[in-house]
Protein backbone atom coordinates (compact mmCIF):
# COMPACT_ATOMS: atom_id res chain seq x y z
CA UNK A 1 0.00 0.00 0.00
CA UNK A 2 1.47 3.40 -1.01
CA UNK A 3 1.45 6.48 1.13
CA UNK A 4 -1.41 8.04 -0.85
CA UNK A 5 -3.63 4.99 -0.32
CA UNK A 6 -3.58 5.48 3.45
CA UNK A 7 -5.22 8.92 3.38
CA UNK A 8 -8.72 9.02 4.90
CA UNK A 9 -11.09 11.57 3.31
CA UNK A 10 -11.59 14.65 5.48
CA UNK A 11 -14.82 14.90 7.47
CA UNK A 12 -16.36 17.23 10.03
CA UNK A 13 -16.53 16.19 13.69
CA UNK A 14 -18.73 18.64 15.59
CA UNK A 15 -17.01 22.05 15.68
CA UNK A 16 -13.58 20.45 15.17
CA UNK A 17 -12.89 20.47 11.43
CA UNK A 18 -10.81 17.51 10.30
CA UNK A 19 -7.99 18.57 8.04
CA UNK A 20 -6.05 15.33 7.56
CA UNK A 21 -4.28 12.47 9.33
CA UNK A 22 -1.07 11.55 11.13
CA UNK A 23 1.12 9.33 8.97
CA UNK A 24 4.19 8.71 11.07
CA UNK A 25 5.34 9.59 14.61
CA UNK A 26 8.97 10.63 15.05
CA UNK A 27 9.94 11.63 18.59
CA UNK A 28 8.96 15.26 19.17
CA UNK A 29 7.01 15.52 15.91
CA UNK A 30 5.10 13.70 13.22
CA UNK A 31 4.68 13.42 9.47
CA UNK A 32 1.14 14.32 8.47
CA UNK A 33 -1.12 14.69 5.44
CA UNK A 34 -3.68 17.40 4.74
CA UNK A 35 -6.69 17.61 2.45
CA UNK A 36 -6.02 20.71 0.34
CA UNK A 37 -9.70 21.44 -0.35
CA UNK A 38 -10.64 21.25 3.33
CA UNK A 39 -7.75 23.48 4.36
CA UNK A 40 -8.87 26.11 1.87
CA UNK A 41 -12.38 26.12 3.37
CA UNK A 42 -11.08 26.45 6.93
CA UNK A 43 -8.68 29.24 5.98
CA UNK A 44 -11.60 31.31 4.67
CA UNK A 45 -13.51 30.86 7.94
CA UNK A 46 -10.54 31.56 10.18
CA UNK A 47 -10.65 34.68 12.33
CA UNK A 48 -7.36 34.90 14.22
CA UNK A 49 -3.96 33.30 14.34
CA UNK A 50 -1.94 31.91 11.47
CA UNK A 51 -4.29 30.56 8.76
CA UNK A 52 -4.86 26.83 9.34
CA UNK A 53 -2.53 24.80 7.21
CA UNK A 54 0.16 27.48 6.99
CA UNK A 55 3.64 27.30 8.48
CA UNK A 56 3.47 28.11 12.19
CA UNK A 57 -0.26 27.38 12.51
CA UNK A 58 -1.66 24.78 14.89
CA UNK A 59 -3.62 21.56 14.66
CA UNK A 60 -4.92 19.27 17.39
CA UNK A 61 -5.19 15.49 17.69
CA UNK A 62 -7.43 13.58 20.08
CA UNK A 63 -5.60 11.11 22.36
CA UNK A 64 -8.01 9.50 24.82
CA UNK A 65 -9.70 12.27 26.78
CA UNK A 66 -7.08 14.85 25.83
CA UNK A 67 -6.09 16.97 22.85
CA UNK A 68 -2.46 17.09 21.72
CA UNK A 69 -1.46 20.37 20.06
CA UNK A 70 0.93 20.41 17.10
CA UNK A 71 2.58 23.25 15.20
CA UNK A 72 3.15 22.94 11.46
CA UNK A 73 6.82 23.08 10.48
CA UNK A 74 6.92 22.11 6.78
CA UNK A 75 4.46 21.64 3.89
CA UNK A 76 4.78 20.21 0.37
CA UNK A 77 2.54 18.84 -2.35
CA UNK A 78 2.55 15.06 -2.61
CA UNK A 79 2.39 15.45 -6.41
CA UNK A 80 2.31 18.48 -8.67
CA UNK A 81 -1.35 17.95 -9.70
CA UNK A 82 -2.55 16.61 -6.32
CA UNK A 83 -4.71 18.14 -3.59
CA UNK A 84 -2.81 16.07 -1.03
CA UNK A 85 -0.35 18.04 1.09
CA UNK A 86 2.33 16.40 3.20
CA UNK A 87 4.04 18.09 6.11
CA UNK A 88 5.83 17.85 9.44
CA UNK A 89 4.48 19.06 12.78
CA UNK A 90 6.12 19.61 16.18
CA UNK A 91 4.25 18.61 19.35
CA UNK A 92 4.06 21.63 21.67
CA UNK A 93 1.57 20.72 24.40
CA UNK A 94 -1.74 19.23 25.40
CA UNK A 95 -5.04 20.07 27.05
CA UNK A 96 -8.21 18.49 28.34
CA UNK A 97 -11.07 17.56 25.99
CA UNK A 98 -13.91 19.87 27.10
CA UNK A 99 -16.94 19.30 24.86
CA UNK A 100 -14.73 18.75 21.81
CA UNK A 101 -12.70 21.87 22.68
CA UNK A 102 -9.10 22.11 23.90
CA UNK A 103 -9.00 23.45 27.45
CA UNK A 104 -6.55 23.75 30.36
CA UNK A 105 -3.59 23.88 28.02
CA UNK A 106 -0.11 23.05 29.32
CA UNK A 107 3.31 22.51 27.76
CA UNK A 108 4.64 19.02 27.16
CA UNK A 109 2.93 15.89 25.92
CA UNK A 110 2.31 12.85 28.13
CA UNK A 111 0.89 10.53 25.44
CA UNK A 112 1.57 10.79 21.71
CA UNK A 113 -1.09 10.14 19.06
CA UNK A 114 -0.97 7.02 16.92
CA UNK A 115 -0.52 6.99 13.14
CA UNK A 116 -3.93 7.48 11.59
CA UNK A 117 -5.09 10.00 14.23
CA UNK A 118 -7.21 12.77 12.74
CA UNK A 119 -5.90 16.34 12.53
CA UNK A 120 -8.42 19.00 13.53
CA UNK A 121 -8.44 22.75 13.10
CA UNK A 122 -7.96 24.81 16.25
CA UNK A 123 -10.79 27.27 16.83
CA UNK A 124 -10.35 30.96 17.63
CA UNK A 125 -11.40 30.66 21.28
CA UNK A 126 -9.00 27.74 21.73
CA UNK A 127 -6.09 29.81 20.40
CA UNK A 128 -6.95 32.60 22.83
CA UNK A 129 -6.90 30.06 25.67
CA UNK A 130 -3.54 28.64 24.56
CA UNK A 131 -1.82 32.01 24.27
CA UNK A 132 -3.52 33.64 27.25
CA UNK A 133 -1.25 33.89 30.32
CA UNK A 134 -2.36 32.00 33.39
CA UNK A 135 -2.46 33.43 36.90
CA UNK A 136 1.34 33.80 37.00
CA UNK A 137 2.73 37.38 36.88
CA UNK A 138 3.35 38.37 33.27
CA UNK A 139 4.03 41.27 30.94
CA UNK A 140 2.37 41.92 27.59
CA UNK A 141 4.85 42.92 24.91
CA UNK A 142 2.93 42.62 21.65
CA UNK A 143 0.54 40.48 19.64
CA UNK A 144 0.79 37.01 18.13
CA UNK A 145 1.53 37.22 14.42
CA UNK A 146 -0.37 37.48 12.13
CA UNK A 147 -3.62 37.96 14.07
CA UNK A 148 -2.88 41.32 15.62
CA UNK A 149 -5.56 40.41 18.19
CA UNK A 150 -4.10 37.72 20.45
CA UNK A 151 -1.88 39.30 23.14
CA UNK A 152 1.68 37.98 23.39
CA UNK A 153 2.94 37.77 26.95
CA UNK A 154 6.07 36.75 28.83
CA UNK A 155 5.93 35.13 32.26
CA UNK A 156 8.16 37.25 34.49
CA UNK A 157 9.41 34.56 36.86
CA UNK A 158 10.33 31.97 34.23
CA UNK A 159 11.75 34.64 31.89
CA UNK A 160 14.12 35.92 34.56
CA UNK A 161 14.59 32.75 36.60
CA UNK A 162 16.00 30.83 33.61
CA UNK A 163 17.87 33.70 31.88
CA UNK A 164 16.93 35.10 28.45
CA UNK A 165 18.55 36.32 25.25
CA UNK A 166 17.44 38.94 22.71
CA UNK A 167 19.05 38.29 19.32
CA UNK A 168 18.83 40.17 16.05
CA UNK A 169 20.85 41.74 13.28
CA UNK A 170 21.57 45.46 13.37
CA UNK A 171 18.52 47.49 12.31
CA UNK A 172 15.86 44.90 13.19
CA UNK A 173 14.62 46.74 16.30
CA UNK A 174 16.63 44.75 18.84
CA UNK A 175 17.37 47.73 21.09
CA UNK A 176 13.75 48.86 20.99
CA UNK A 177 12.55 45.36 21.86
CA UNK A 178 14.99 45.21 24.78
CA UNK A 179 13.79 48.61 26.01
CA UNK A 180 10.16 47.50 25.68
CA UNK A 181 10.73 44.36 27.77
CA UNK A 182 12.59 46.30 30.47
CA UNK A 183 9.92 49.02 30.56
CA UNK A 184 7.23 46.39 31.06
CA UNK A 185 9.27 44.64 33.77
CA UNK A 186 9.88 47.94 35.60
CA UNK A 187 6.18 48.81 35.39
CA UNK A 188 5.22 45.43 36.83
CA UNK A 189 7.98 45.44 39.47
CA UNK A 190 8.74 49.04 40.53
CA UNK A 191 11.00 47.83 43.34
CA UNK A 192 13.11 45.56 41.18
CA UNK A 193 16.89 45.38 40.95
CA UNK A 194 18.18 45.59 37.36
CA UNK A 195 21.69 46.50 36.23
CA UNK A 196 22.23 47.13 32.53
CA UNK A 197 25.60 47.28 30.77
CA UNK A 198 25.17 49.91 28.04
CA UNK A 199 28.35 50.10 25.94
CA UNK A 200 27.09 52.79 23.54
CA UNK A 201 25.04 55.05 25.83
CA UNK A 202 21.77 54.20 24.07
CA UNK A 203 19.38 53.53 26.93
CA UNK A 204 19.75 56.45 29.34
CA UNK A 205 17.24 58.62 27.46
CA UNK A 206 14.79 55.71 27.25
CA UNK A 207 14.39 55.34 31.02
CA UNK A 208 14.49 58.90 32.32
CA UNK A 209 12.12 58.35 35.25
CA UNK A 210 12.82 54.66 35.88
CA UNK A 211 16.61 54.47 35.92
CA UNK A 212 19.68 55.83 37.62
CA UNK A 213 22.27 56.40 34.90
CA UNK A 214 25.99 56.12 35.69
CA UNK A 215 28.77 57.18 33.34
CA UNK A 216 32.40 58.26 33.77
CA UNK A 217 31.28 61.46 35.50
CA UNK A 218 29.47 59.73 38.38
CA UNK A 219 30.25 56.01 38.25
CA UNK A 220 32.97 56.25 40.93
CA UNK A 221 33.77 52.55 41.18
CA UNK A 222 36.89 52.18 43.38
CA UNK A 223 40.00 50.52 42.00
CA UNK A 224 40.47 48.43 45.15
CA UNK A 225 37.31 46.44 44.36
CA UNK A 226 39.19 44.68 41.58
CA UNK A 227 40.61 41.23 42.19
CA UNK A 228 44.06 40.11 41.08
CA UNK A 229 42.96 39.09 37.57
CA UNK A 230 41.32 42.48 36.98
CA UNK A 231 44.33 44.37 38.37
CA UNK A 232 46.57 42.34 36.05
CA UNK A 233 44.47 43.20 32.98
CA UNK A 234 45.03 46.90 33.62
CA UNK A 235 48.49 47.08 35.19
CA UNK A 236 50.41 44.47 33.19
CA UNK A 237 51.57 45.02 29.61
CA UNK A 238 53.92 42.04 29.38
CA UNK A 239 53.21 38.68 27.76
CA UNK A 240 54.38 35.08 27.87
CA UNK A 241 56.62 33.93 30.74
CA UNK A 242 57.38 37.53 31.61
CA UNK A 243 53.70 38.20 32.30
CA UNK A 244 53.52 35.40 34.86
CA UNK A 245 56.54 36.85 36.66
CA UNK A 246 54.94 40.30 36.66
CA UNK A 247 51.68 38.81 37.92
CA UNK A 248 53.44 37.16 40.85
CA UNK A 249 55.15 40.45 41.69
CA UNK A 250 51.84 42.32 41.50
CA UNK A 251 50.13 39.76 43.77
CA UNK A 252 52.87 40.13 46.40
CA UNK A 253 52.68 43.92 46.45
CA UNK A 254 48.89 44.10 46.25
CA UNK A 255 48.48 41.78 49.24
CA UNK A 256 50.93 43.90 51.22
CA UNK A 257 49.04 47.10 50.31
CA UNK A 258 45.72 45.60 51.41
CA UNK A 259 47.29 44.38 54.68
CA UNK A 260 48.27 47.97 55.60
CA UNK A 261 44.60 49.01 55.74
CA UNK A 262 43.01 48.99 59.18
CA UNK A 263 39.98 47.19 57.74
CA UNK A 264 42.19 44.19 57.07
CA UNK A 265 42.53 43.62 60.82
CA UNK A 266 38.99 42.26 60.96
CA UNK A 267 39.47 39.93 58.00
CA UNK A 268 39.78 36.33 59.20
CA UNK A 269 41.69 35.42 56.07
CA UNK A 270 43.09 38.23 53.99
CA UNK A 271 43.76 37.33 50.35
CA UNK A 272 44.90 39.28 47.34
CA UNK A 273 41.27 39.21 46.10
CA UNK A 274 39.66 40.44 49.34
CA UNK A 275 37.62 43.65 48.77
CA UNK A 276 39.72 45.59 51.31
CA UNK A 277 40.59 49.22 50.45
CA UNK A 278 44.22 50.20 49.99
CA UNK A 279 46.00 53.41 49.05
CA UNK A 280 47.50 53.78 45.60
CA UNK A 281 50.37 55.59 47.29
CA UNK A 282 50.96 52.54 49.50
CA UNK A 283 51.10 50.29 46.46
CA UNK A 284 53.56 52.67 44.82
CA UNK A 285 55.78 52.75 47.92
CA UNK A 286 55.80 48.95 48.17
CA UNK A 287 56.69 48.61 44.48
CA UNK A 288 59.53 51.12 44.91
CA UNK A 289 60.83 49.27 47.98
CA UNK A 290 60.87 45.97 46.08
CA UNK A 291 62.77 47.61 43.22
CA UNK A 292 65.52 48.64 45.65
CA UNK A 293 66.07 45.23 47.18
CA UNK A 294 69.35 43.53 46.29
CA UNK A 295 67.98 40.00 46.21
CA UNK A 296 70.21 38.30 43.66
CA UNK A 297 68.18 35.09 43.76
CA UNK A 298 64.84 36.83 43.21
CA UNK A 299 63.09 38.04 40.11
CA UNK A 300 64.98 41.31 40.00
CA UNK A 301 63.71 44.88 39.81
CA UNK A 302 62.34 44.83 36.25
CA UNK A 303 58.84 43.46 37.04
CA UNK A 304 58.29 46.04 39.77
CA UNK A 305 59.56 48.82 37.51
CA UNK A 306 57.13 47.85 34.76
CA UNK A 307 54.17 47.74 37.16
CA UNK A 308 55.16 51.04 38.83
CA UNK A 309 55.50 52.78 35.45
CA UNK A 310 52.07 51.58 34.35
CA UNK A 311 50.52 52.58 37.69
CA UNK A 312 51.95 56.10 37.44
CA UNK A 313 50.72 56.36 33.87
CA UNK A 314 47.14 55.44 34.85
CA UNK A 315 47.11 57.79 37.87
CA UNK A 316 48.09 60.67 35.59
CA UNK A 317 45.50 59.84 32.90
CA UNK A 318 42.20 61.74 33.49
CA UNK A 319 40.28 59.10 31.54
CA UNK A 320 40.76 56.69 34.47
CA UNK A 321 39.56 59.15 37.14
CA UNK A 322 36.22 57.31 37.44
CA UNK A 323 38.13 54.38 38.98
CA UNK A 324 41.73 55.37 39.87
CA UNK A 325 41.47 58.35 42.16
CA UNK A 326 42.94 59.01 45.58
CA UNK A 327 39.53 60.07 46.91
CA UNK A 328 38.25 56.52 46.34
CA UNK A 329 40.44 54.95 49.00
CA UNK A 330 37.67 54.97 51.61
CA UNK A 331 35.55 51.88 52.28
CA UNK A 332 32.50 52.61 50.09
CA UNK A 333 31.60 49.03 49.17
CA UNK A 334 28.11 49.27 50.72
CA UNK A 335 27.43 52.57 48.92
CA UNK A 336 28.61 51.17 45.56
CA UNK A 337 26.41 48.07 45.90
CA UNK A 338 23.42 50.15 47.03
CA UNK A 339 23.70 52.45 43.99
CA UNK A 340 24.31 49.80 41.36
CA UNK A 341 21.95 47.12 42.67
CA UNK A 342 19.19 49.61 43.58
CA UNK A 343 19.11 48.69 47.28
CA UNK A 344 16.79 50.52 47.79
CA UNK A 345 15.69 51.62 44.35
CA UNK A 346 13.98 54.89 45.36
CA UNK A 347 11.45 54.43 42.57
CA UNK A 348 14.14 53.67 39.98
CA UNK A 349 14.53 49.89 39.72
CA UNK A 350 17.02 50.09 36.86
CA UNK A 351 20.69 51.10 36.99
CA UNK A 352 22.25 51.83 33.59
CA UNK A 353 26.05 51.85 33.38
CA UNK A 354 26.97 53.90 30.30
CA UNK A 355 30.41 52.70 29.18
CA UNK A 356 30.65 54.92 26.10
CA UNK A 357 33.14 57.24 27.86
CA UNK A 358 35.24 54.48 29.43
CA UNK A 359 38.64 53.88 27.77
CA UNK A 360 38.27 50.91 25.44
CA UNK A 361 41.26 49.08 26.95
CA UNK A 362 39.53 48.80 30.35
CA UNK A 363 35.88 48.44 29.29
CA UNK A 364 35.96 44.64 29.53
CA UNK A 365 37.56 44.86 32.99
CA UNK A 366 34.81 47.18 34.22
CA UNK A 367 32.18 44.75 32.94
CA UNK A 368 33.99 41.87 34.65
CA UNK A 369 34.13 43.82 37.92
CA UNK A 370 30.43 44.74 37.81
CA UNK A 371 29.35 41.18 37.00
CA UNK A 372 31.58 39.75 39.73
CA UNK A 373 30.26 42.22 42.32
CA UNK A 374 26.72 41.13 41.53
CA UNK A 375 27.55 37.44 41.78
CA UNK A 376 29.71 37.72 44.89
CA UNK A 377 27.02 39.79 46.61
CA UNK A 378 24.46 37.11 45.77
CA UNK A 379 26.69 34.33 47.11
CA UNK A 380 27.53 36.06 50.40
CA UNK A 381 23.95 37.23 51.01
CA UNK A 382 22.52 33.76 50.55
CA UNK A 383 20.29 32.84 53.48
CA UNK A 384 19.27 36.47 54.08
CA UNK A 385 16.17 38.09 52.62
CA UNK A 386 16.52 37.56 48.90
CA UNK A 387 16.77 40.46 46.45
CA UNK A 388 16.99 38.80 43.00
CA UNK A 389 19.03 40.79 40.51
CA UNK A 390 18.84 40.97 36.72
CA UNK A 391 22.05 41.74 34.82
CA UNK A 392 21.39 42.83 31.22
CA UNK A 393 24.45 42.75 28.99
CA UNK A 394 24.24 44.61 25.66
CA UNK A 395 26.76 43.59 23.00
CA UNK A 396 27.18 40.35 24.95
CA UNK A 397 29.45 38.82 22.31
CA UNK A 398 32.12 41.38 23.28
CA UNK A 399 32.29 40.10 26.85
CA UNK A 400 31.61 36.37 26.43
CA UNK A 401 33.47 35.73 23.17
CA UNK A 402 34.06 32.31 21.70
CA UNK A 403 37.67 31.19 21.46
CA UNK A 404 39.25 33.77 23.78
CA UNK A 405 39.58 34.48 27.48
CA UNK A 406 38.07 37.95 27.86
CA UNK A 407 38.16 39.32 31.44
CA UNK A 408 34.37 39.06 31.91
CA UNK A 409 33.92 35.69 30.25
CA UNK A 410 34.55 33.48 33.28
CA UNK A 411 32.18 35.29 35.64
CA UNK A 412 29.41 35.71 33.04
CA UNK A 413 29.65 32.02 32.13
CA UNK A 414 29.39 31.18 35.82
CA UNK A 415 26.30 33.38 36.18
CA UNK A 416 24.78 31.63 33.15
CA UNK A 417 25.39 28.22 34.72
CA UNK A 418 24.88 28.91 38.44
CA UNK A 419 23.20 32.30 38.78
CA UNK A 420 19.71 30.85 39.16
CA UNK A 421 20.72 29.19 42.46
CA UNK A 422 21.71 32.55 43.94
CA UNK A 423 18.99 34.77 42.52
CA UNK A 424 21.03 36.31 39.68
CA UNK A 425 19.36 36.45 36.27
CA UNK A 426 21.20 37.14 33.01
CA UNK A 427 19.82 38.89 29.96
CA UNK A 428 22.04 38.72 26.88
CA UNK A 429 21.54 41.08 23.94
CA UNK A 430 23.61 40.56 20.79
CA UNK A 431 23.57 40.75 17.00
CA UNK A 432 26.18 38.00 16.65
CA UNK A 433 25.07 34.94 18.66
CA UNK A 434 27.59 32.73 16.85
CA UNK A 435 30.39 34.80 18.44
CA UNK A 436 29.21 33.90 21.95
CA UNK A 437 31.13 31.31 23.93
CA UNK A 438 29.84 27.80 23.36
CA UNK A 439 27.11 26.75 25.73
CA UNK A 440 26.14 30.21 27.01
CA UNK A 441 23.12 30.62 24.73
CA UNK A 442 21.84 27.14 25.59
CA UNK A 443 21.73 28.25 29.26
CA UNK A 444 19.10 30.85 28.34
CA UNK A 445 15.65 29.43 29.06
CA UNK A 446 13.91 31.97 26.80
CA UNK A 447 15.23 33.03 23.40
CA UNK A 448 13.76 36.06 21.64
CA UNK A 449 15.14 35.85 18.11
CA UNK A 450 14.59 38.68 15.66
CA UNK A 451 15.77 38.59 12.05
CA UNK A 452 19.29 37.25 11.65
CA UNK A 453 20.85 37.69 8.22
CA UNK A 454 23.94 35.59 8.81
CA UNK A 455 23.48 31.87 8.14
CA UNK A 456 26.05 30.97 10.79
CA UNK A 457 24.07 32.92 13.40
CA UNK A 458 20.87 31.19 12.33
CA UNK A 459 22.46 27.75 12.69
CA UNK A 460 23.86 28.67 16.09
CA UNK A 461 20.44 29.70 17.39
CA UNK A 462 18.80 26.61 15.90
CA UNK A 463 21.23 24.36 17.75
CA UNK A 464 20.52 26.12 21.06
CA UNK A 465 16.72 25.67 21.14
CA UNK A 466 14.73 22.51 21.94
CA UNK A 467 14.02 20.22 19.01
CA UNK A 468 10.29 20.97 19.06
CA UNK A 469 10.90 24.70 18.50
CA UNK A 470 13.31 24.46 15.57
CA UNK A 471 10.51 24.70 13.03
CA UNK A 472 9.72 28.21 14.22
CA UNK A 473 13.40 29.18 14.26
CA UNK A 474 13.56 28.40 10.54
CA UNK A 475 11.37 31.47 9.98
CA UNK A 476 14.00 33.88 11.38
CA UNK A 477 15.33 35.10 7.98
CA UNK A 478 11.78 36.06 6.91
CA UNK A 479 10.91 38.19 9.95
CA UNK A 480 10.07 41.85 9.52
CA UNK A 481 11.49 44.61 11.71
CA UNK A 482 10.04 44.57 15.25
CA UNK A 483 9.04 40.92 14.92
CA UNK A 484 10.55 37.98 16.74
CA UNK A 485 10.28 34.25 17.31
CA UNK A 486 9.98 33.59 21.04
CA UNK A 487 10.69 30.11 22.37
CA UNK A 488 11.36 28.68 25.80
CA UNK A 489 10.19 28.89 29.38
CA UNK A 490 8.87 32.44 29.24
CA UNK A 491 6.12 31.73 26.68
CA UNK A 492 3.33 29.12 26.62
CA UNK A 493 4.48 27.73 23.27
CA UNK A 494 6.85 28.93 20.51
CA UNK A 495 5.27 31.96 18.86
CA UNK A 496 5.95 34.65 16.32
CA UNK A 497 5.23 38.05 17.85
CA UNK A 498 4.88 41.62 16.64
CA UNK A 499 6.20 43.96 19.34
CA UNK A 500 4.09 46.82 20.66
CA UNK A 501 5.35 50.25 19.61
CA UNK A 502 7.11 52.33 22.24
CA UNK A 503 6.36 55.96 22.87
CA UNK A 504 8.96 58.12 21.11
CA UNK A 505 10.31 59.35 24.47
CA UNK A 506 10.98 55.75 25.52
CA UNK A 507 12.98 54.74 22.46
CA UNK A 508 16.72 54.14 22.90
CA UNK A 509 19.10 56.47 21.08
CA UNK A 510 19.98 53.95 18.40
CA UNK A 511 18.26 55.37 15.34
CA UNK A 512 19.92 55.17 11.94
CA UNK A 513 20.84 58.56 10.47
CA UNK A 514 18.49 59.82 7.75
CA UNK A 515 21.04 60.69 5.08
CA UNK A 516 18.48 61.95 2.58
CA UNK A 517 17.37 64.62 5.06
CA UNK A 518 20.64 65.42 6.85
CA UNK A 519 22.50 65.99 3.61
CA UNK A 520 20.01 68.59 2.40
CA UNK A 521 20.56 70.86 5.43
CA UNK A 522 23.39 73.24 6.24
CA UNK A 523 24.35 75.84 8.84
CA UNK A 524 25.95 75.78 12.30
CA UNK A 525 28.72 73.32 11.39
CA UNK A 526 31.52 75.38 12.97
CA UNK A 527 29.66 75.80 16.28
CA UNK A 528 28.92 72.08 16.37
CA UNK A 529 32.60 71.29 15.74
CA UNK A 530 33.62 73.58 18.62
CA UNK A 531 31.19 71.86 20.99
CA UNK A 532 32.36 68.42 19.86
CA UNK A 533 36.03 69.25 20.34
CA UNK A 534 35.35 70.70 23.79
CA UNK A 535 33.59 67.52 24.92
CA UNK A 536 36.29 65.42 23.27
CA UNK A 537 39.11 67.14 25.11
CA UNK A 538 37.17 67.25 28.40
CA UNK A 539 37.02 63.47 28.38
CA UNK A 540 40.76 63.26 27.79
CA UNK A 541 40.44 61.09 24.72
Amino acid sequence: MGIHDRIVPAITVGDAMELGRVLEIAGAGAQVSFDGHMMALVRKANGVGAPPGSIGSHVKMRVGNRWVLGQIRTLRLAQADSDLILGMIDFVGEGADVNDRLGNFRRGVTLLPMPGAALHAVAEDELLTIFAPDERPHIQIGTVHPSGQIPASLCIDTLLGRHFAVLGSTGTGKSSATALILHRICDAAPHGHVLMIDPHGEYGTSFKDKAAVFDVTNLAIPYWLMNLDEHAEILLNSSGAERQIDRDALAKCLLAARAKNRGADGAARLTVDSPIPYLLSDLGIILTAEMGKLDKGGIGAAPYMRIKARLDEIKADPRYAFMFSGVMANDTLADVLARLLRLPGDGKPLAIVDLSGVPSEVTAVVVALLARLIFDHAIWSRGAEQHPILLVCEEAHRYIPAGSSAPARAVLERIAKEGRKYGVSLGLVTQRPSDLAEGVLSQCGTIIAMRLNNERDQSFVRSAVPEGARGMIDAIPALRNREAIMVGEGVPIPIRVSFDPLDHSQLPASHDPVFSTAWTQTGGEREQLDRTIKRWRAQGR
